[in-house]
């Protein structure tokens, strides 16, 4: 939820101490299956790989945005969440989760 006005173009989260790692979707499948809930609830998947962060105790607000096929935010090529518009004070930020993970179905 937004705690105040947001810009258009407004970048979101502040992603310094939360870089992406990309690990292989043949690794994620041989887990207990306790721990393949978070490679799928919580990370980005592409080509074969789970974009996740070095560890799941540095999941940042980003990482919960719910899904909206009318979204108030995008994600771009550098990993980076932005404002496709104003949202006003106490809107819901929604995303598309298809733009961002090639699987991706909203729950």
């Amino acid at each position: 939820m937004a705690i105040k006005r947001i810009r258009k173009g407004t970048y979101l989260f502040n992603h310094d101490n939360t870089q992406i790692r990309w690990v292989p979707e043949t690794v994620v499948s041989r887990l207990p299956k306790a721990l393949r809930a978070f490679y799928d609830d919580f990370t980005v998947k592409e080509d074969g790989f789970f974009g996740c962060p070095k560890s799941f105790n540095q999941l940042t607000p980003s990482w919960y945005l719910n899904h909206s096929d009318h979204p108030n935010v995008a994600f771009d090529s550098n990993d980076e969440f932005f404002a496709l518009r104003d949202i006003r004070a106490n809107e819901e930020l929604t995303v598309d989760y298809s733009t961002f993970s090639e699987s991706a179905s909203p729950e």
